[in-house]
């Protein structure tokens, strides 16, 4: 008897240890709900939840899982948040769960970094396009670049990399220097099969940007006269993937108006999936509210192009390549803007930018404010086949900032 009672009381115990385990597994639980309100599918759509929601996980590492318990990547970035990519079709919702656990290790989608060795470039990507701005370096040549940079690409998996080596390589450039003495044709045959100018099944760089505002800068005006920014004067990589590239830019101060020390800090992120960076600048030192201006650059005479104030979006389609298809640009921004239309260069200035304007989106900065919007491009050989599928992605892009995800955690 006195064996039964001791054996009852073990199980007893064991049940006890079993349901606090099991209590103690319900408590480090965080379910997510992803609500979409808009009438379009949402897919693989970078969301974000603050990082207070894992806090009952005490610093562990944690598994995020979808509604059908496979695991999903995610990142938590230099401002304290996790994001993740998220599906859930119009008007419907979602719920991923987080819980305790190692995750799997998932390849990187989106990152970026400084070239010195290419005059100090900053060039980043992710699945779909590539992006490149200038640096001191370049400013030191003397070579006007003002603008946003695009490389295309028609691939998923990062490239960027192994077109600058491939483009640097010293040894393949001392060859070429020695072959263009002895063989010429050789030279140039080796120089085209290295360059990123030239598509080798991955995509190139045949953007132009010069002395313009490229793809989608922004710019103070003064006396309705932009006001260029050029190449950065120093720069932080903040995050750097799987899923989200943030660098921070910091420019040389600029003469508004009599003001000769508005220095700008721009912040640049490109998430996984998307086309668009967004886009946060502040000006400081700068005293009252003034224009800017948003810039996509015109390289023809072209009507190919769309502008609306009230739905918050320029795009435009560069002239198209024969060789390498077309380039399309846009910018979009969270509100009304207070005009957006195409604005011609004069002869002179035509001669100068060695372009015919700009597609232009007018805001204004107010001092101590954050200007946020989103630029970004797309190609012809990876996803839009012509204009008209371009500017649907930029109308549901703008449509998608005012109809957000909504998250629950609880």
């Amino acid at each position: 008897m006195q064996q039964m009672k001791t054996n009852c009381m073990k199980n007893v115990f064991s049940l006890f240890l079993l349901a606090s385990a099991f209590a103690c597994t319900q408590e480090k639980v965080v379910e997510i709900t992803i609500s979409n309100p808009s009438s379009i599918d949402r897919t693989n759509e970078i969301t974000e939840i603050t990082q207070d929601a894992v806090a009952k996980f005490e610093g562990e590492s944690f598994i995020l899982t979808d509604s059908k318990g496979m695991q999903v990547p995610y990142q938590v970035t230099y401002d304290q948040k996790i994001i993740f990519p998220v599906t859930v079709k119009a008007g419907e919702n979602v719920t991923y769960k987080i819980t305790a656990g190692i995750p799997d290790t998932f390849p990187t989608i989106t990152c970026g970094k400084q070239y010195p060795e290419r005059v100090d470039d900053i060039a980043w990507e992710n699945d779909r396009i590539a992006f490149r701005t200038y640096g001191p370096a370049l400013q030191a040549t003397g070579e006007k670049a003002y603008g946003c940079d695009i490389w295309v690409k028609c691939v998923s998996e990062p490239v960027v990399q192994l077109r600058y080596d491939t483009e640097l390589n010293p040894e393949t450039k001392a060859k070429i220097a020695e072959l263009r003495k002895t063989d010429p044709k050789a030279a140039q045959q080796l120089a085209e099969a290295t360059t990123y100018h030239i598509d080798h099944g991955n995509g190139l760089d045949y953007y132009k940007v010069g002395p313009t505002l490229g793809a989608g800068t922004s710019a103070l005006l003064a006396n309705d006269s932009i006001v260029y920014p050029y190449c950065y004067k120093d720069f932080q990589v903040l995050d750097n993937g799987p899923l989200r590239f943030t660098v921070k830019l910091v420019y040389n101060p600029l003469t508004v108006k009599d003001n000769n020390n508005v220095v700008e800090t721009r912040v640049i992120s490109l998430d996984a999936g998307s086309q668009m960076n967004k886009v946060s600048i502040a000006y400081a030192n700068l005293t009252e509210a003034t224009p800017l201006v948003t810039g996509i650059v015109m390289h023809a005479p072209s009507e190919d192009f769309q502008a609306d104030a009230a739905k918050g979006y320029i795009a435009y389609a560069d002239p198209a390549d024969p060789t390498n298809g077309q380039t399309f640009i846009a910018a979009v921004f969270p509100g009304k803007l207070n005009d957006a239309k195409a604005v011609k260069f004069s002869d002179a200035e035509k001669a100068e930018r060695g372009a015919e304007g700009h597609v232009l989106a007018y805001g204004t900065y107010n001092p101590g404010d954050t200007y946020t919007y989103y630029s970004g491009a797309g190609w012809s050989k990876w996803g839009f086949k012509d204009a008209a599928a371009w500017y649907n992605y930029v109308q549901q892009f703008a449509q998608k900032l005012q109809e957000p995800l909504t998250v629950t955690v609880k």
